[in-house]
């Protein structure tokens, strides 16, 4: 007798996040992360010297692009004034696309994903905090930097301090070159689309959009490719820790669960495949049988708690490889 067992479906794993609760969660820690942005301004000086040093260490390497780059953006707007526009909008645009995108069409993969983008944040954050830097705009000394979101202020919102509107450059830190998240969070972005989309066009966004990105914000005089390398680094690092990190903060709600008195929340494979079985479960066909000629139906039952096993450590968390099946069965091609 064969027996087939229908996999969970994404929208079952789907149903199991709230976009409710992920808004906010997705707002506070970036309003937590640029508030702390603004504390960490650090000593001026201090952050000149080291974006000095930064650019003196590149010249012993002979890795020095930004000022090439730099200079070309200057003499040509058609060059410089779409690289500003990229540099102060698309930041903060694709990054929330690419995590709606995610939610809605790989649903199983969203959670890692998350938490990869926020911890790498996190750590981010700690290298202003430790390293005040200068970008190349702003440490003088004849270093023959110009900042083209200055020189072309006038073809868009900002003014001179960075990507800041014009008469709210108090409210960003100018001094948190390294590492470079505009970078870090473009190859995340670039990782996602190339990893997870279908279509051709989607994975070649997917390369071209972090490349693009370190060519703008060194050609903008906003960073150097050491601080571009360092933003790589932080996602590399947040990579490593974001499975690790999704477990604990499982384990933290489980046991405030625990301390209200309530259930604990019910993850991964045993409650998605049971969401899924509820509504898409079909009897499966046996070989008829010989005796009689009849056919003999049977539901395969979801697993239940405990079969599937949580994750192996270093492997995913539970429920996204086991619906993961599902999710190519729920969803036709992904543009």
């Amino acid at each position: 007798m064969t027996i087939t067992a229908t996999a969970p479906r994404a929208a079952a794993y789907r149903g199991r996040l709230r976009w409710w609760t992920e808004l906010p969660l997705i707002a506070v820690v970036y309003a937590l992360y640029s508030g702390a942005r603004l504390l960490v301004r650090g000593d001026v000086d201090d952050a000149v010297e080291h974006g000095a040093d930064i650019l003196h260490l590149e010249q012993l390497l002979h890795l020095d692009p930004e000022g090439f780059f730099n200079r070309l953006f200057t003499h040509h707007a058609f060059l410089g004034v779409p690289a500003d526009f990229a540099y102060a909008s698309l930041h903060y645009v694709v990054t929330p696309g690419v995590l709606v995108w995610l939610w809605h069409r790989r649903p199983t993969h969203y959670r890692t994903a998350r938490a990869w983008l926020m911890i790498s944040t996190l750590i981010g954050l700690v290298g202003f905090t430790a390293m005040p830097t200068a970008p190349p705009r702003l440490i003088g000394g004849g270093h023959g930097f110009m900042d083209t979101m200055a020189q072309y202020g006038s073809y868009g919102w900002w003014g001179t301090d960075a990507s800041a509107p014009r008469g709210m450059g108090h409210l960003t830190n100018q001094y948190a070159a390294m590492p470079s998240l505009h970078f870090g969070w473009s190859l995340w972005c670039g990782i996602m689309l190339f990893r997870f989309g279908r279509h051709w066009i989607v994975r070649a966004l997917g390369v071209i959009y972090p490349l693009a990105t370190a060519l703008v914000v060194m050609g903008t005089a906003n960073h150097y490719l050491l601080d571009v390398l360092a933003g790589g680094a932080v996602m590399g690092i947040g990579f490593l820790l974001a499975r690790r990190g999704l477990r604990l903060s499982d384990r933290v709600q489980d046991r405030v669960r625990a301390a209200l008195g309530r259930a604990p929340r019910e993850t991964g494979a045993p409650a998605a495949a049971r969401t899924a079985a509820r509504s898409t479960a079909q009897p499966v066909a046996a070989a008829p049988a010989e005796s009689t000629g009849a056919t003999a139906t049977r539901v395969v039952p979801a697993p239940r708690r405990g079969e599937s096993g949580g994750p192996a450590d270093g492997g995913e968390p539970a429920g996204e490889a086991a619906a993961r099946g599902g999710e190519h069965a729920g969803h036709g091609r992904m543009s």
